[in-house]
């Protein structure tokens, strides 16, 4: 139910399945389909349908109403665990003769510990 939910969220925002379908690497026709399966579990129209325009009925409005702070919260919480996953984060250690350590080391590692300090929490 949640990807019905998240398409018919796209076609409401794009006003159209072929619109919507590309936003969602979906077919047209997909996309109808997903909404046609979401109108059957829910058994309501969600969506009024002419050639030329898509509208939302009087029960899709709420519902689409009701779904966007939610959608919106799930992606939220999407990206942040997709950036903590290219986060560097733990202890890094380096166990070697101090002066090759200086002498090879030393820039790369404050350039590691400059551009990361941020991360360590």
């Amino acid at each position: 139910m949640l990807n019905g939910l998240g398409v018919l969220a796209a076609v409401v925002r794009s006003g159209s399945f072929g619109v919507a379908g590309r936003s969602l690497n979906m077919s047209q026709s997909g996309v109808s389909r997903a909404i046609a399966r979401l109108e059957a579990r829910l058994g309501t129209r969600l969506l009024e349908r002419t050639t030329r325009t898509v509208t939302l009925s009087e029960e899709g409005r709420r519902l689409y109403e009701q779904i966007v702070p939610l959608l919106s919260g799930l992606e939220e919480a999407a990206a942040s665990v997709a950036t903590s996953r290219d986060a560097v984060r733990g202890t890094l250690r380096v166990n070697m003769d101090p002066f090759i350590a200086q002498l090879m080391l030393g820039a790369q590692l404050s350039r590691f510990l400059k551009r990361f300090s941020r991360a360590q929490g």
